[in-house]
């Protein structure tokens, strides 16, 4: 473990931000499983509407749960694939992590989750033909199983926000029931609710009902989204658990995070003054049009809490052990005498485009600590952002990375990485030439090179939230690093 650092292959998107292809993606699968879990509960409500008499509830039932079925089964079952497709291309190491600490959890999920698709393609295939009292069973569980899901998965996605007490070698239960588990799986709970009515109020107006017994329908979907009205509490209560930093991101220390923050509390405060005001209090009918709205909101308050919740992770994809490049803190450390492409096996793909050494060196250390988060030309790009940085504020930014933007980890490389991705960002900046500039082509200037090194021993390894306010000069050689958790590396993350 301590003899090498895994360096995986790379997969490139173009233009695209590597974490706005996976966000992209996993945004559609939440939105599509939250949907799922609260509508086996919704059908499950229904069901027992109709057997009590509800003349309406059977035939809403029945065709709900075709549109739950295709929607969400099948949507989200592709849409989950592609979840694990292009996170072990992003974050190899950060999955493989999960999978060696949480296995057998994560085993457990996957049995709830079979049982959930068993159970539904069960009732959907054979729900019209059943006695009420299987009906009834199997639509309990389905919800059951799907609420089960999200208990499992919903403890080892909080964990990497919040590990507490595994940090300290409390275990794989410690890690799991983490201070953010509580108040994350109710917040999705009624989340889940929520969108499950909101979808109900859309099919509802599909049925060839006059406007009295749709309205009935209306009203008793509207009351299954009532849990709306205990998000903001259940927000709050997320917020106060949280890691300080990561709670001054969102809370105007990063104005993207801030305004994501505020486009979901937005969006969650339009639909929960519809649904608790409108629908629930005075009653108002809604018809498909607006039900399609306010599920198109609550689509966008998903899509900006989901945002909001992994760069609140940052700079860590696990935090405290495992950085946004994939580096544990005692590796980054390591490689800033050895240099971060010490280890890299991997050419090149493009490499003739560079037309001297120091440039490839560049674009290797782009690859390596950069690419997870940055393009050079396109989302987020590394050459606009800097291209109005004289090279010595390019340099000093760089080399105290951690100091430029909290919320970015350590550079974890040397003093000649730092200026081959200087001369990189310059080259890219003047078009890529192919004659590059002088500073490009001649060897590194020893001076220059000797005040990024004391700007890298300035500033140090830890994170911002763990320096606070910066540091005395710390020697050139890393200190050793603090005991890590025993898995903090995981076996399939130990070789490439």
């Amino acid at each position: 473990m301590a003899a090498s650092i895994p360096y995986y292959p790379v997969n490139e998107f173009g233009p695209l931000m590597k974490g706005l292809v996976i966000g992209g993606v996993g945004i559609l699968h939440v939105f599509l499983a939250q949907f799922a879990i609260g509508g086996g509960m919704l059908l499950y409500y229904f069901e027992r509407l109709a057997q009590r008499g509800q003349p309406d509830a059977r035939a809403f039932v029945d065709g709900y749960f075709k549109v739950l079925v295709l929607v969400s089964f099948v949507v989200g079952a592709l849409t989950g694939v592609a979840m694990w497709f292009t996170t072990i291309q992003v974050g190899a190491r950060t999955i493989g992590l999960m999978l060696d600490e949480f296995h057998w959890l994560w085993a457990t999920e996957w049995v709830w989750f079979s049982v959930e698709i068993v159970a539904g393609y069960a009732f959907y295939r054979f729900g019209p033909r059943l006695p009420d009292a299987a009906r009834r069973r199997l639509l309990a569980l389905y919800a059951i199983a799907a609420w089960m899901s999200l208990f499992w998965i919903n403890g080892i996605l909080s964990w990497q926000l919040t590990p507490g007490a595994w940090l300290e070698g409390g275990g794989v239960w410690a890690g799991f029931f983490n201070p953010s588990f509580w108040p994350s799986l109710l917040f999705r709970t009624a989340v889940a609710a929520t969108l499950a009515g909101l979808a109900a109020c859309i099919v509802i107006n599909t049925m060839d009902l006059d406007r009295a017994r749709r309205a009935a329908l209306l009203a008793r979907a509207a009351r299954f989204a009532a849990p709306v009205a205990v998000m903001p509490l259940l927000a709050l209560w997320y917020l106060a658990v949280i890691p300080e930093d990561s709670r001054s991101w969102l809370l105007g220390g990063s104005m993207p995070m801030t305004m994501f923050v505020g486009v979901a509390a937005g969006a969650s405060f339009l639909i929960g003054g519809y649904v608790i005001v409108g629908l629930i209090a005075r009653r108002l009918y809604i018809n498909g049009a607006t039900a399609t709205m306010l599920l198109g909101l609550a689509f966008g308050a998903t899509a900006a809490g989901e945002f909001v919740r992994e760069g609140a992770r940052k700079p860590f994809t696990v935090r405290g052990v495992l950085y946004s490049t994939s580096l544990t803190p005692a590796e980054v450390a390591r490689l800033r005498t050895t240099g971060a492409t010490a280890g890299d096996p991997y050419p090149l793909r493009d490499a003739a485009r560079y037309p001297t050494p120091q440039l490839a060196r560049g674009a290797k250390v782009h690859r390596v600590l950069c690419d997870a988060c940055h393009t050079l030309h396109g989302a987020n790009a590394l050459v606009e952002l800097t291209r109005t940085w004289t090279d010595d504020q390019l340099r000093l930014n760089i080399a105290k990375l951690q100091r430029t933007k909290g919320f970015m980890p350590p550079f974890a490389g040397d003093a000649e990485d730092v200026e081959a991705l200087v001369q990189l960002l310059r080259w890219e900046a003047a078009g890529a030439p192919a004659e590059p500039g002088p500073a490009a082509r001649a060897a590194p200037d020893p001076a220059v090179l000797a005040q990024i090194r004391r700007w890298l021993d300035e500033v140090g390894t830890e994170p911002a939230h763990v320096a606070g306010a910066p540091p005395a000069a710390t020697p050139a050689t890393p200190p050793a690093a603090p005991p890590a958790p025993a898995s903090a590396v995981p076996p399939a993350a130990r070789a490439p």
